[in-house]
Order: structure tokens, then sequence, then C-alpha cells
């Protein structure tokens, strides 16, 4: 969330820069004359509620004073009780005026930089990098066909089994999957300098509502019960690891850390019916490498952490041979808590178009203040430290079942499907290839190769 003071310009805040950044992120400007009023009717109410606790004190410290000299205290006594009842309702008042403040505080995004172009529009997004050389040739099979005739995946089954968008990975498909997310993880440690991180793959809601946005929880997670009280199934490992540093204090000299996270993942994908919704791409469970830092706020060390975030999961499809491209996103498409992010986007043949892999966010202090993350600052003479808040970057290393979709394209042979060189030394028989196992008939059913 937002730091309250930049709303405040008798505290030195400038509210002009969050109507600034609220108008590229094409959302409602008007919000911040709203958090002003609610902020200075908080401010009125705890001034006052300030001054009936001294006024308070003031008496009982009268009433101590009349008690020792053996004088009538019955009058103070019962204007005392009546400042008390005052006390208990003025705190509920500045409690419920803090949550009405900080309700409408939560909706703003993150202050958008001038790096970011403006639009509202994803056409619009800039590329800012490609690399690779993207196949062209006609013909080439989708993903959808291709995990069929490799029968690395029974989808009929696992739909039947799981609902829709339900899968089995079976075969190779195990074994890819598998070799995808060790190779990831050991670029991450080798290239990255990682910590790897295995995660809870579920939260309870008040660690949940620290992370992420409110408003997305029933539209795009999943709730378990027991234990008397339900939990989210996280949608990606940077939300427990957000959460694994809430309320802590760091030093400047452990300052970055950066993990790795492992996790399965899971995704209504409530918003997305029609689009991707066969084989594997678009699936409500999957597995995920996710890089995670924490850095200063100070020397643009978040903003220097995001381009090595960035360079690293470039080296890892460089390293798979995927051809993409790097997109700077647009203001209008933002998600609240990121004030920049990049997407690698990698070549699809068979659709040929880039499609995304990657997401790749600062997210600066605004995570960091929900969970109270903080840095110490050297307290300097006479003058107590400044109350800094760390800055969190999350960017994907891997979606593997997406990124086994990419690769399944980009590798296919007329016989069947080339494994990356990369990926060699994870599989279990060190395979190279696959051959097809099943061809396509022109009715559009599958059917084994030697039937």
């Amino acid at each position: 969330m937002l730091d309250i003071t930049l709303f405040r310009t008798a505290r030195g805040g400038n509210p002009d820069i969050v109507r600034d950044s609220q108008k590229r992120r094409y959302a409602d400007v008007g919000l911040v004359d709203r958090v002003i009023e609610l902020d200075a009717t908080w401010r009125e109410a705890n001034h006052d509620l300030e001054r009936k606790k001294t006024d308070f004190n003031a008496l009982n410290k009268e009433i101590g004073k009349l008690r020792k000299a053996k004088q009538d205290t019955a009058d103070l006594q019962e204007k005392s009780k009546k400042s008390k009842t005052a006390i208990v309702e003025g705190e509920e008042k500045v409690k419920a005026l803090a949550a009405a403040r900080d309700k409408a505080l939560s909706a703003f995004g993150n202050l958008v930089p001038d790096s970011v172009p403006v639009s509202n529009d994803e056409a619009d997004n800039e590329v800012v990098k490609t690399w690779g050389s993207p196949r062209e040739e006609d013909g080439l099979r989708n993903h959808v066909d291709l995990v069929q005739m490799l029968d690395i995946a029974d989808l009929e089954n696992g739909s039947a089994v799981a609902g829709a968008r339900g899968y089995y990975l079976r075969r190779e498909g195990v074994l890819l999957n598998l070799a995808i997310i060790q190779c990831a993880l050991h670029h991450a440690v080798q290239q990255g300098g990682c910590m790897p991180v295995m995660t809870p793959f579920f939260m309870r809601r008040e660690i949940m509502g620290e992370c992420a946005q409110l408003d997305d929880f029933d539209e795009q997670l999943y709730t378990v019960s027991g234990e008397g009280e339900d939990k989210y199934l996280i949608a990606t490992s940077e939300q427990p690891l957000c959460a694994m540093h809430r309320h802590q204090w760091f030093e400047a000299s452990q300052l970055p850390l950066k993990f790795a996270g492992y996790s399965t993942c899971f995704r209504k994908e409530a918003g997305s019916h029609g689009r991707d919704t066969l084989g594997i791409f678009r699936v409500h469970q999957f597995e995920k490498v996710e890089q995670f830092y924490v850095t200063s706020p100070y020397d643009n060390a978040s903003w220097k952490a995001l381009d090595e975030m960035l360079a690293t999961a470039e080296s890892f499809y460089q390293l798979l041979g995927l051809p993409y491209q790097v997109v700077n996103i647009v203001s209008g498409e933002l998600n609240n808590a990121a004030a920049k992010k990049y997407d690698l986007e990698a070549w699809f043949p068979a659709s040929k178009t880039f499609r995304e892999l990657v997401s790749c966010s600062n997210c600066t202090d605004y995570q960091a203040r929900r969970l109270e993350v903080r840095l110490r600052t050297p307290k300097m003479a006479g003058v107590e430290p400044e109350k800094a808040y760390v800055h969190m970057l999350n960017a994907t290393l891997t979606a593997t079942e997406r990124t086994l979709c990419c690769l399944l394209e980009n590798y296919q042979t007329p016989e069947g499907l080339r494994i990356p060189e990369a990926l060699q030394p994870f599989m279990a028989s060190k395979e190279t290839f696959i051959p097809f196992r099943k061809r396509l008939e022109k009715n559009g059913k599958f059917v084994n190769i030697d039937a």
C-alpha cells in the first residue's frame, strides 16, 4: 500500500504525485481527495482522543492528591468514570475511521515511474529486446496436439477426475516437467545466486490479505477448509515468500536477499473462459519456480535488482534455446503492487505469436508497508533513525507447463520431439528424443501409430 504521508501536505506530502500515478493507471483520481478527507477526519478524532486521555490522566492525578488529603472525591470519580467511557468510545471511533481510510488507501496501485509507457492497451507494450531466430515454417503442430501425439498427457481422464482443465502428465511428460524444474532451480542458484525455498502451498486468510489484492481472492484463489479456519491455496510462491518476512527488521548488511521459490500453484482462472482452455497451457494446477528479492530502498538497489532478475530469466530461456522478446508493460495493465513490470514472451511457432512465460516486477515498498518489513537505518546524533521499508521484487523463472508447451512447439520434428540439450542431464535415462506414439486422424481422433 502507499505511504499515507504522500497525502498530507502539512507533512511534506504531495497528493499530485498520487493523482498523476492514478491517471497513468487509468484509475479513479477522485479517490485521492476521498483519502485526504478520511485521513483528516481520523486525525481530528485521534487528536480529540489524545486530549481526552490527557484530561483523564490529569483528573486521576487530582483524585489521588485529594485522597491523600482525605478529601471527598465522589464527584471527581463520577467524572472520571464518564471520561473513561468517552475514551473507550473514542478509541472505537478512531479505529473505525482508520480502517475506513486504510481500506480506501489499499485501492491505490503503486506509483508508476516515468519509464513505464502510458497506455490502457496492451498492444502498446514496448518491445525492449528480442533474442533468437523464430521458426517460421508452415504446418507445425500446436502444443495441444503434440502432448497427445507424444502421449505425455491424459487430458480426457484428467478433466473427468479433476474437472475442466484437469490433466495427468505421464511418461516423458513427467520427466520433462521435473527436468525443467531442476534446470530452473540450478540456474537460479548458480546464475542468480538465489537460495532455493520450497514454500507452503496454502496460507491463512489474514496473511494472504497482507500479500495479495483482496478483490482477486474469490476470482483467482481456491480455499481449503479444516482446523477451524479456511485457508487459501497459493497462486504463486511469491505470496508465502512475502509473508515469510512479515514484521521483520533487516540490517543494511543483510540485503539483498535472493530466493528461488518452488511450489505447486493453484488458480481458478475465472476470468479466462474460452482462452487457452485446451491442452496444458492455462490450467488450474501447475508448478512454478519464482525469483523473489528483498532489497534496500536506497541507491536504486531495487531497480538494479529488476535488471538482474530479468537477465537471469533471459539467460535461462537462452539456455533452453527458446526465441523471445521482452516487453515493458503499459501503465494501465499493471497490477496494483507493481510499479513496473517486464514480460518475457517466448515464440510459439504453430500460432506464429509471442506468448508470456515470465513476469518480472518491482513492487518497491508497496508490499513491505502492509507486511511491516523494515530496514534499520543508522541513528544520527540526537536524531531518531528513519523508519524505512525494504523493497520487494518478483520474477517468474518458469511456470513449467507453459514452458513445456513452448518447448514442444519449438523442438518438434516430423517424427517426434528433440529434448533440449540443457534438459538432457536431468532426464531419468538421459533421453535425447521422444517419438510420436499417436497420429491425428482427419476425424479429429488420435489413434496409436502401431494400430
